[in-house]
């Protein structure tokens, strides 16, 4: 579809800067770019406020769908299926009354108060939506993070990522051709010792809950076509560079979750720092390889490479620079949250981290902050409230730390009351973008699905 076609079909053009008929002004043109937690959340929220009356809010992504990110490492195990607990844009906001573009962030006319959307290409590299621009008066910028490989060498070319759908499905599709080959190897020849060879780089949340999650998936195997293939061909390897895994959770809880990986058979590096990767095996620091037919680099986030290329202040990480009411440094008519964001307390030594909550405490603040700035009133500064950290070990195990208002101090907490916590902070998502109806009905459907469902995803 050339870019003449795709103006002429839509009802209403975003560049359209003319009053909408003789006596009523010209929109409030609110766009928001990225559709992760934090934007969806906004979105959802500004849609039922304003509705399209005198507003047009425009949510622009250049994926159709959205998936909740801390859901990907069940994604990338197949233990999840994602087609049943995406979010589909179109369908979204029809619902919640914005409008919804696919593209992806080219650059910002600060001057023009416009940004550029580059060229939507198919598989074949085919061109669907041309490029094209779209005007705003309050831009939100929420477009998440991507890996950090930290310069090291072969990462990019070797590794896998788990930032998005795509890459969770790419991770899916290798893991179970390698399970597969092992399969068939062990019919062939009963006494081979064949293994499926994991090595996960950072031991966060990722990292951990990914290793977890695929011996979960790999004991279920069996029952899938795979009869001579089952945990115990399966072997994964954490490597830190830190001191201890989850660095987050108070030490004894980090040590519980090393204990239970170990249980499970993960062996666990720490203090081991990859200087570089190559095709299937990674290499330290002392020199060791470490082989894998698998690598995933799990070690930490920052913003994309352009993010530093918009013409707004950024860190090092590629993060842009926020002020306390969520507004960039460089244009209070840009605001930024989630990952993409970096905003440092005052009195504080170092920015919030990137979380999901957080993102979902950004996204209030600034729908707050949005509604107050077209009122002309004072905007409300930004206070983070940290809820803890939750670690889910897959069905093994759950462990996390609570704090704040929430339990008046910190609680560290394991076990089964972990485990509905955990699964609380889901459903408070779907919540945060469906609203009460919607939301409570989706989590009476997901439950019925864990019954009737395949517990794994094997296509």
């Amino acid at each position: 579809m050339k870019h003449e076609d795709f103006r002429a079909e839509r009802a209403g053009d975003p560049m359209d800067s003319r009053s909408d008929g003789a006596n009523r002004p010209r929109k409030t043109q609110i766009v928001v770019v990225g559709g992760g937690a934090g934007g969806l959340e906004l979105v959802r929220k500004l849609g039922a406020k304003y509705g399209r009356k005198r507003h047009d809010i425009i949510l622009v992504d250049q994926n159709l769908s959205h998936i909740w990110k801390p859901l990907l490492h069940e994604v990338a195990a197949g233990s999840l299926d994602a087609n049943l607990d995406e979010v589909g844009y179109r369908g979204h906001c029809a619902r919640w009354g914005y409008r919804f573009f696919q593209g992806s962030l080219e650059s910002i006319d600060r001057d023009a108060k416009t940004i550029s959307l580059a060229p939507v290409m198919d598989k074949d590299g085919e061109e669907m939506i041309g490029g094209h621009t779209i005007r705003y008066d309050i831009l939100v910028l929420a477009l998440g993070s991507v890996s950090n490989d930290f310069g090291v060498p072969g990462v990019a070319e070797h590794c896998l990522y788990l930032d998005s759908r795509e890459q969770a499905d790419r991770f899916r599709t290798k893991l179970l051709n390698n399970c597969l080959r092992v399969s068939r190897a062990m019919i062939a020849n009963p006494d081979a010792d064949e293994r499926v060879k994991v090595a996960i780089v950072g031991a966060g949340a990722t990292g951990v809950e990914l290793a977890a999650e695929l011996y979960n998936a790999a004991g279920a195997l069996k029952f899938y076509g795979l009869e001579v293939f089952d945990e115990s061909r399966l072997d994964v390897t954490i490597l830190e560079a830190g001191p201890r895994i989850l660095p987050a959770l108070p030490e004894k809880l980090s040590e519980g979750a090393r204990s239970e990986l170990n249980k499970l058979g993960v062996a666990v590096r720490e203090n081991t720092q990859v200087i570089e990767a190559q095709r299937r095996h990674m290499v330290t620091q002392t020199g060791d390889t470490i082989e894998a037919d698998l690598m995933v680099w799990a070690a930490g986030v920052k913003g994309a490479e352009f993010l530093s290329r918009l013409g707004l202040k950024t860190n090092p990480r590629n993060q842009i620079l926020v002020s306390e009411t969520m507004q960039t440094v460089s244009d209070p008519d840009i605001f930024a949250l989630g990952d993409c964001a970096s905003f440092t307390p005052e009195g504080e030594d170092s920015p919030i981290p990137p979380r999901a909550q957080a993102a979902h405490q950004m996204a209030l603040t600034v729908f707050k902050n949005i509604h107050a700035k077209q009122k002309g009133k004072k905007l409300r500064a930004f206070i983070y409230e940290d809820k803890g950290s939750l670690i889910s070990l897959s069905r093994f195990s759950t462990v996390g730390s609570l704090m704040g208002n929430l339990v008046g101090g910190a609680l560290a907490v394991e076990g089964r009351m972990a485990r509905l916590i955990y699964t609380s902070l889901y459903r408070m998502h779907l919540l945060g973008i469906h609203g009460w109806i919607r939301g409570i009905g989706l989590m009476i459907i997901g439950r019925v699905n864990r019954v009737v469902r395949p517990k794994l995803k094997l296509h």
